[in-house]
């Protein structure tokens, strides 16, 4: 899928502008007029789409806005003993996963040795830090970072549970939050196929509050 240029919400701002202008012109012409205001009410709307898109991936409060209103598109759905996920429109695997009582959005990464969760989710969970004679360095796309090891009792990603499963927590991971190897390599197996990443548990789980076992 082609994405959307990085100055789309000036390119909205515009179109603001641009359809205040059609409607001073076109207010008079009855038909033609109507027909060329509904489109460019349809250009605005998707403009508008596109910006919200593009800035949830920045702002963690346009996040927020995007899930209230189910924005992403990008929801994860178990089918018999697989959870499918689909692509989502940044070109990543992105899963709702249940860690204590927090729902987070972390990005599945196969490159990532281990999971990570942020610092904020780290202390609203109250994990503690694994004692360590020696802090653990991590290569990461903006360099070498320093993080600490922890441990969380459980993670669910709709059927699938993994339970005392090691992390790394880092204030430098800003709010990211990542599912790494050891998590999918619990899995019976994993794969992508015909744009959907499909996760197989060794035992799948019920999912709280779905009639799926």
């Amino acid at each position: 899928m082609p994405s959307l240029p990085p100055n789309l919400l000036l390119y909205f701002l515009c179109g603001v502008a641009g359809l205040i202008l059609v409607n001073l012109i076109t207010r008079r012409i009855p038909v033609i007029g109507t027909l060329i205001r509904l489109a460019s009410w349809c250009v605005l709307l998707f403009l508008l789409f596109g910006a919200v898109q593009q800035r949830q991936r920045l702002d963690p409060y346009f996040a927020k806005l995007t899930r209230l209103f189910n924005l992403e598109g990008d929801q994860q759905q178990v089918s018999g003993r697989e959870l499918r996920v689909p692509m989502a429109s940044d070109g990543h695997f992105w899963v709702t996963a249940q860690i204590g009582g927090l729902k987070r959005r972390m990005l599945v990464d196969s490159g990532a040795t281990i999971t990570a969760l942020s610092a904020d989710t780290a202390a609203a969970l109250g994990v503690r830090p694994d004692p360590a004679v020696f802090p653990v360095i991590l290569n990461t796309a903006n360099g070498p970072v320093t993080a600490q090891t922890a441990t969380v009792d459980e993670l669910r990603i709709g059927n699938i549970v993994a339970r005392r499963l090691a992390v790394v927590v880092s204030p430098a991971f800003g709010n990211t939050e990542v599912i790494g190897m050891n998590f999918l390599s619990r899995l019976e197996s994993w794969r992508v196929e015909g744009g959907s990443l499909i996760l197989v548990p060794h035992h799948s789980q019920p999912v709280p509050g779905s009639d799926q076992p």
